[in-house]
């Protein structure tokens, strides 16, 4: 009978041996490789990934499940981001945030797309809006994270460069249409005024509900003739914001790299005032508590009619105002606010790329009258804003940039245009342009449109 192998009498490779150095040599090799990555993605992860996806395709197994989607949008998001970051010259000024956002509306409409991915993503994006999501836990754990004197100052001092910056864009929008040979009118109240009013939920559709009502005209053909503008000045404002991030590390002095005055820090983390290391329950607080927010400003829209996304950045900064968070809470908003902008902003602009990003309205837009107009625009609206900003003693790269917000394509472009300046800080300002600075433009157009039509 053959003796039993007894494991203890195998001898074990010396630390020197040639068979441990090889043994650590192939993990070494594999634990590069994982470290190698596509976005977050490791390439392994990627490949087995890609190999699911066709197999899920394949066999019509590819829903809007969470899990799918996630895996989905991470591969998506992250791929188009990174053939962006490797354009030369073009890197960088936010080609990262206009790939992730535009190539998957090309390959939407042109069905490059596999039909099932197509489907899952569209109906994953409009059923479950993270959109909302993801603003509300970067307006929350930016504005918790913020120096509280430096927020309150900024918060009164950013109206003169935006206000500032929208009336010398329209004069300026409107008057080089005139020169082109558009009738003014229509420059200003088709071209002028869907740029700043605010993106497409709360500017492009009350704004042709409004002029259809007012012109007794139909609201679906204002509505295509207005959202082509919105979509082309969010485009270029991210075009521009990405130049601005790009002329900030040439010119250093400009710029507070998301600091919005001097003399405090903007953006400053909490946790040194905290009891200790940031842990998970801390963190799993702060975004319960984020979502809070959000369902506040939702029930204050459906009271007072202010916008979700607006209310809720009042209540958070009422609560850092009068220091109502603790300072643990505010360390664990400030991870969740990372955390957000690392692992979700290229996947959200992909599935805003898909569900709402039409390609064939903004490739309508492209004639040189409206691009020269548009550009006049955007450019003008953060000239001022720039110079304004320095006048009152803020950084005038960030004022430039915040004023590019007013010009973009509601959240999503707020998204796009600070990750293209990699100025994510700066949300709970871009709000205020967004949502606030649009509000104010399609009341005021609509009533002028009443008076002059």
């Amino acid at each position: 009978m053959p003796s039993e192998v007894s494991f203890a009498s195998i001898p074990l490779d010396e630390p020197g041996s040639s068979a441990s150095a090889a043994r650590r040599s192939w993990r070494e090799v594999w634990w590069g490789l994982l470290d190698q990555r596509v976005g977050i993605v490791p390439i392994p992860v990627f490949v087995v990934l890609l190999a699911v996806f066709a197999g899920a395709v394949a066999t019509g197994s590819l829903t809007h499940e969470i899990n799918m989607m996630i895996a989905v949008l991470a591969v998506c998001g992250f791929s188009c981001g990174e053939l962006g970051k490797r354009l030369p010259v073009f890197r960088h000024i936010g080609a990262a945030a206009i790939f992730a956002t535009f190539i998957p509306s090309a390959l939407a409409y042109y069905q490059v797309l596999p039909a099932p991915m197509l489907k899952a993503v569209v109906d994953f994006t409009k059923f479950t809006n993270f959109l909302y999501l993801f603003i509300a836990c970067i307006i929350v754990g930016s504005v918790l994270s913020m120096n509280r004197d430096a927020l309150v100052k900024g918060f009164f001092k950013i109206f003169a460069p935006l206000a500032s910056g929208a009336i010398a864009a329209a004069c300026v929008g409107t008057l080089v249409g005139s020169l082109l040979g558009l009738d003014p009118k229509h420059t200003f109240f088709f071209i002028v005024v869907p740029i700043m009013s605010g993106g497409v939920g709360e500017g492009a559709i009350p704004l042709s509900m409004g002029y259809a009502e007012i012109m007794n005209g139909n609201q679906g053909e204002i509505f295509a003739q207005v959202l082509p503008m919105v979509m082309l000045g969010s485009l270029m404002a991210i075009l521009m914001s990405g130049l601005l991030n790009f002329i900030g590390k040439r010119m250093p002095q400009l710029t507070g790299n998301g600091q919005l005055q001097p003399g405090g820090a903007d953006f400053t983390r909490t946790t040194a005032r905290s009891s200790g290391p940031v842990d998970a329950n801390t963190v799993a607080a702060a975004g319960l508590f984020a979502v809070t927010l959000y369902l506040m400003g939702v029930m204050a829209q459906k009271i007072v009619g202010l916008p979700a996304p607006v209310a809720m950045l009042f209540i958070a900064v009422l609560i850092k105002v009068f220091q109502l968070a603790s300072p643990s809470l505010e360390a664990g908003a400030g991870v969740v606010y990372k955390f957000f902008q690392v692992a979700v902003t290229y996947p959200l602009l992909f599935a805003m790329g898909v569900a709402v990003t039409p390609w064939d309205k903004l490739m309508s837009a492209f004639t040189i009258q409206n691009l020269i107009i548009i550009f006049c625009t955007v450019a003008t609206h953060m000239s001022v804003g720039f110079i304004v900003g320095r006048m009152v003693k803020m950084y005038p790269i960030e004022t430039a940039i915040i004023n590019s917000c007013n010009c973009g394509q509601g959240g999503t472009g707020d998204v796009a245009i600070l990750t293209a300046a990699n100025r994510m800080q700066l949300m709970p300002f871009a709000q205020v342009a967004t949502r606030i600075g649009g509000a104010i433009t399609v009341t005021l157009s609509l009533i002028a449109m009443a008076k002059l039509m």
